[in-house]
């Protein structure tokens, strides 16, 4: 991937549509209109133009606009064509692209990538805006949006003044500390320092991880064969996802639907039921289920015994066709996927144990690597604040900003920017 080629790409849904947006990123993104169009409009101004081949025919009518990088998306010059939105309009268009010297399709994630490479973004808000695409409920919407909007970014850089305030007291000690002006108490402001910024960025990382608010709450369905997992499942999902059945052992492999419950993503897991497998398939269910059971968050139980590796503590045990087992244990959630009697209720309980599970509405939701270079930062603090020997402070100093520059991208591998930026579709 050549980053200083000029790229381009449909970045609106696919056609047909009655828009269809392509864009036009990089130094020869002006020039590439004027070979279309024969004239430039002013920068950021839409303006109707025809789009002609390299031989005059007409493929559109079109409007056109122009922002002059750095003031762009990208960074860079970037043209946008809003065509009409027929797929014969759009393929037209694409291979007079085509054969224009110096220009190229881009690849999935480079318009976003260049706006990182460019500083018009950090990672934190590219991750933002990545949740942002995909978000299908209105808790990850919000999330994505703090991201994307910097909120994050604004406690990443308060943290960075705090670390750098440190860094100088420590360097002014090592450089001149037999120089009159400097205050003999920098060893405990340095620690205490160290100490305060510790307890701010660990109160975040006891938050639950994004990865729960952005993938959903995996619910796992449990119990024996034939004790209605399949018929609630289909109740609290809202359609028959699962084959009902008297025969037992019809569920053989694991049956996965994703709802949104108050806003919030579920993935309601349908499992086999657990018996002695009667056939080679059979045991390979079971065998999925169980590990089903390791990975849930919660596991709606339907049964009597629990297996012994179940952690208790995910279990939400029901009394299911509560409609025709009237002698039930009191305990439990009584439910009826029949007549719909408990289910209100069992909703009700999961969107209330899911508030402890994801990441408060109004906090910043971190995802796998930003907690890991946190966690770096934060074990830099801790013994910042242990330590007496000046040489050692300032190590631990360097330390704590080398993970701050990663969290922000400003230290970054290839490899890293490869694995966030191939999330991204092509056109953005």
């Amino acid at each position: 991937m050549n980053h200083t080629d000029t790229i381009y790409a449909l970045s609106s849904g696919m056609a047909p549509s009655a828009i269809a947006i392509i864009r036009i990123s990089g130094s020869g993104a002006f020039a590439a209109v004027q070979r279309l169009c024969g004239t430039l409009p002013k920068p950021r101004q839409a303006s109707l133009r025809r789009i002609k081949t390299h031989d005059g025919a007409i493929l559109d009518e079109a409007l056109i606009l122009l922002f002059p990088g750095p003031n762009s998306a990208t960074g860079e010059d970037l043209a946008e064509l809003h065509l009409h939105g027929g797929r014969a309009v759009v393929r037209a268009v694409e291979t007079e692209l085509d054969i224009m010297d110096g220009l190229r399709r881009a690849e999935a994630g480079e318009y976003t990538r260049r706006a990182f490479e460019n500083g018009r973004m950090d990672l934190n808000q590219a991750d933002g805006l990545s949740d942002l695409l995909f978000a299908e409920t209105e808790r990850q919407r919000k999330a994505a949006l703090s991201m994307m909007g910097g909120d994050f970014g604004n406690k990443i850089a308060q943290w960075q003044d705090s670390i750098l305030h440190i860094s100088a007291l420590i360097e002014s000690e090592l450089d001149f500390s037999d120089e009159d002006d400097v205050d003999s108490g920098n060893l405990v402001n340095v620690r205490q320092s160290a100490h305060n910024l510790h307890n701010d960025i660990k109160s975040l990382l006891h938050n639950p991880p994004a990865e729960a608010l952005r993938d959903g709450l995996k619910i796992v369905l449990g119990g024996p064969p034939n004790c209605g997992k399949s018929t609630l499942l289909n109740r609290l999902v809202g359609r028959d996802a699962a084959i009902v059945s008297d025969i037992a052992g019809t569920t053989r492999d694991i049956i996965e639907i994703a709802i949104s419950l108050n806003g919030i993503a579920f993935i309601f897991l349908d499992t086999a039921g657990l018996r002695e497998g009667q056939d080679d398939i059979e045991k390979i269910g079971i065998e999925r289920a169980q590990q089903a059971y390791q990975a849930a968050d919660i596991i709606l139980w339907l049964g009597d015994d629990v297996p012994q590796d179940v952690d208790p503590q995910r279990l939400v045990m029901l009394s299911p066709k509560c409609d025709i087992n009237k002698a039930m244990d009191g305990s439990r959630i009584k439910v009826s996927a029949k007549t719909g009697e408990g289910i209100d209720l069992l909703r009700d309980t999961l969107v209330d144990l899911a508030h402890d599970m994801i990441p408060p509405e109004d906090s910043i939701a971190l995802n796998k690597r930003q907690r890991e270079q946190l966690q770096l930062v934060v074990k830099a603090l801790q013994d910042m604040a242990q330590c007496e020997d000046w040489l050692i402070l300032g190590e631990y100093a360097r330390l704590a900003r080398a993970a701050i520059d990663r969290l922000t991208g400003r230290a970054h591998t290839e490899e890293l920017l490869d694995t966030i930026f191939g999330r991204f579709c092509i056109g953005k």
